[in-house]
């Protein structure tokens, strides 16, 4: 079992900068896939960014590409989320979301094993 824990959320106004963590418990972090998603009140929760489990390759999706870099640390077991120029439209709940495997990228939930609590962004205008 995987445990991932969001942290890095809040309030900020549009133009601002928040960089998101998301911990996970285990030793076989370096073996996983992961992603963050995120859902606004009244939607889908959408693919936002992924990466492989070593790093070596991303992918964003396009509403948030040019602002948003998604990478991670394997020696610290975290992943992270660094979104630049926000934007009010970024508003959501952002969750963290781990695969079981992944040299290659994954980008529908249906495709992740292991979900965070999520965290809350609000960027006011």
């Amino acid at each position: 079992q995987v445990q991932l824990v969001e942290s890095g959320g809040g309030l900020v106004q549009a133009g601002g900068s928040l960089r998101l963590s998301c911990a996970a418990s285990g030793r076989t972090f370096s073996s996983r896939a992961m992603g963050w998603f995120r859902q606004a009140p009244g939607k889908e929760r959408e693919f936002v960014a992924t990466i492989s489990r070593s790093g070596g390759s991303t992918h964003v999706a396009d509403s948030v590409k040019g602002r948003f870099t998604i990478s991670r640390d394997n020696a610290e077991n975290t992943v992270y989320l660094q979104m630049n120029s926000l934007k009010p439209e970024d508003t959501a709940v952002y969750y963290c979301a781990a695969r079981r495997d992944g040299s290659i990228l994954y980008f529908l939930p249906s495709h992740y094993d292991y979900w965070g609590q999520g965290t809350q962004v609000t960027v006011s205008s």
